[in-house]
């Protein structure tokens, strides 16, 4: 077995929700835990000690990207993600196998790997298991992620387990790859589309591998709340309870609180730093369109019940002028109210669940599914600008 560079302990449970600590080697991240997304190596509009102050403990780059620009070569020799971006916690890489997929142009995916024409440059490339392991380590990040399949939705059952066998292989190859175990961990992906049965079955085989952490891959890609609460519901079973477990993309408030009470401990996505560069705040009250006409005039502050978020020092009226006006302000602070929300769901989650209050946990679900749409007053203003 190699030498661990990790551990994951659950101190709490209450029911299926667990409150723990994921130990790295840039630190230690109380779970359950919210990664902000740092696409570039920067979650875009959002400095390293605004992330530290909202309480943000790891965040997540795209291996894609920066495999494309500047090269993992070059970051390697400016030492590595961590001293490139300026962040001293701990850092989790995607494998950039899901950009492959999405976002380039001529894509083929077969047992070898993945090749593809760049959209950046039109650079013919060819993404393998091996080749993301090197690139992930290259960085010196704390946890990477192998490289899977991940199937468009809707798909065929046939589809499903196609992806399911060649992300299995892919795994297998991926541990003979690593070089730095310890130095940087390894998490493999748990696919399965929306078929409950392959879910359980692919996360049964991954509970017997030799990984520092499993993740659920494949969701958030439009199969809708119900689908992707049912493939956690069929996975987290046959996980092992002394592994993290991670629900990749996802999502709203309420998706994050309704996984963690199944028993999730990580979470990413892009929503709260990009919907607020829209305009788009969570707030306890319901989700806001400050571009809205009904916030002109509105003299309040954004979001009282986040007491620390620093959009609270304007006015609703003074961020829709922002909004409005297209200043860069107005998007930089609501994108950091939202991730100062997103990390108080998880503090108050870990703090209920870590109390073992079943009431103050049921009232922090309903606040996030109430967060995650907007308020009925406001959504019948929704598109008046």
């Amino acid at each position: 077995m190699a030498t661990r560079c990790s551990s994951f302990r659950a101190e709490a449970t209450l029911g299926a929700a667990r409150a723990g600590v994921l130990r790295l080697p840039h630190g230690a991240v109380s779970t359950p835990a919210f990664m902000p997304v740092g696409t570039r190596a920067a979650v875009r509009g959002i400095a390293p000690e605004e992330l530290r102050g909202a309480g943000v403990e790891l965040v997540l780059a795209n291996t894609y990207h920066l495999w494309e620009r500047p090269g993992h070569g070059l970051i390697e020799e400016l030492g590595g993600l961590h001293a490139f971006m300026a962040w001293d916690g701990p850092i989790l890489t995607d494998s950039g196998g899901y950009q492959a997929f999405s976002l380039s142009e001529r894509v083929t995916v077969d047992d070898a790997g993945v090749r593809f024409r760049s959209k950046l440059d039109g650079e013919l490339r060819f993404l393998t298991p091996e080749l993301a392991v090197e690139i992930q380590e290259a960085f010196g990040v704390d946890v990477a992620m192998v490289l899977d399949e991940c199937v468009a939705f809707p798909a065929t059952r046939t589809q499903a387990e196609v992806a399911v066998a060649r992300t299995t292989a892919w795994l297998e190859r991926s541990l003979r790859a690593r070089t730095r175990p310890e130095r940087t961990a390894l998490f493999g992906i748990v696919q399965g589309s929306t078929f409950p049965d392959l879910r359980a079955a692919h996360a049964g085989t991954l509970a017997a591998m030799d990984l520092d952490g499993i993740a659920l891959g494949g969701l958030s890609v439009g199969e809708g709340h119900e689908a992707m609460i049912a493939a956690v519901e069929a996975c987290v079973p046959e996980l092992p309870g002394g592994t993290v477990r991670y629900l990749m993309g996802v999502g709203h408030p309420g998706d994050i609180a309704e996984a963690v009470a199944r028993g999730i401990d990580l979470f990413d996505c892009v929503l709260p730093t990009r919907m607020g560069r829209h305009g788009q705040a969570y707030t306890w009250e319901g989700r806001l369109n400050l571009k809205n006409a009904i916030f002109r005039r509105d003299p309040r502050p954004l979001d009282p019940a986040t007491p620390d978020s620093p959009a609270n020092a304007y006015s609703r009226a003074y961020l829709h002028h922002l909004l409005r006006s297209d200043d860069h302000l107005g998007r930089r602070l609501v994108a950091l109210h939202n991730v100062h929300l997103y990390q108080q769901l998880v503090r108050e989650l870990r703090a209920a669940i870590t109390a073992g209050d079943a009431d103050a946990f049921a009232a922090i679900r309903a606040r996030a599914a109430r967060a995650s749409r907007p308020p009925p007053a406001v959504a019948a203003d929704e598109g008046v600008q």
